[in-house]
């Protein structure tokens, strides 16, 4: 089954829609959502009800640390322009809205595959992978093969042999990466809402679990538009401003 998976929307319509378009382009079967849904940008009512949507027929969602603030608390880490905009994103959804962000599970799996906001290894924790160790520590806490995470906003890629080798690359384009049956694999898709490697074109990936390959893709959309956006709601002139630039 092909299965397009997205994380780290955060409330970015345009960016969503250009990635769901173009993943039913491409012929997605499925489709899994990584967390954080809202967070940063000016339509996190859309967003959840795309995804409550999605959800409904088939889709797989996991919990974000934004959707946990917003339907809970703000983190103790969460820095304060990002508080900012939990207050404001509350106040913006509803009670079934806000109800759907409350009820999201930490993980899912799907055959071979783990879902997870953050690490694997303490999922609650949200901590970053940003490197081998943590990575490692992710792979080496299910026995699923494919751990499928967000949180970190660029693509990565990282595997683990059998003898406990762990390697990593940045992708690149779109050609398809064969996910050996040999190694245990860990994808960062990079964030659908808000890229941050110096690329402001939406990030998603789609995986085939017929043919155990994986590919990493960019979709360009309107950020101008976005960020309008984001300063019309009188959020934060930096989140709109790092749309334009991916940063």
């Amino acid at each position: 089954m092909l299965t397009a998976i997205l994380t780290d929307l955060h409330a970015n319509r345009e960016a969503v829609e250009a990635c769901l378009a173009h993943a039913e382009m491409r012929g997605a079967q499925r489709y899994a959502f990584l967390g954080d849904l809202v967070g940063y940008g000016a339509d996190p009512g859309w967003v959840v009800d795309t995804v409550r949507d999605y959800v409904a027929r088939g889709a797989l969602v996991v919990l974000g640390n934004h959707d946990e603030a917003v339907a809970a608390a703000p983190g103790k880490h969460m820095n304060p322009v990002a508080r900012q905009v939990v207050e404001w994103t509350r106040a913006q959804l509803n009670a079934e809205q806000l109800a759907f962000l409350a009820t999201l599970p930490l993980t899912a799996e799907a055959g071979d595959v783990f879902f997870v906001h953050a690490s694997a290894a303490r999922p609650r924790e949200w901590e970053y992978i940003t490197g081998s160790v943590e990575a490692a520590r992710s792979m080496m806490a299910t026995d699923r093969r494919v751990t499928f995470c967000g949180h970190v906003h660029e693509p990565a890629l990282y595997n683990l042999t059998q003898t406990g080798k762990i390697s990593s690359f940045i992708p690149a384009g779109d050609a398809a990466i064969p996910l050996g049956t040999q190694r245990n694999w860990l994808v960062i898709p990079g964030s659908a809402g808000q890229p941050r490697d110096g690329n402001p074109a939406a990030c998603y990936a789609l995986y085939d679990d017929a043919s155990n390959e994986l590919t990493f893709l960019r979709v360009p959309y309107d950020h101008i538009t976005a960020a309008g956006k984001i300063r019309a709601a009188g959020l934060p002139e930096s989140l709109a401003n790092r749309l334009g630039a991916g940063t």
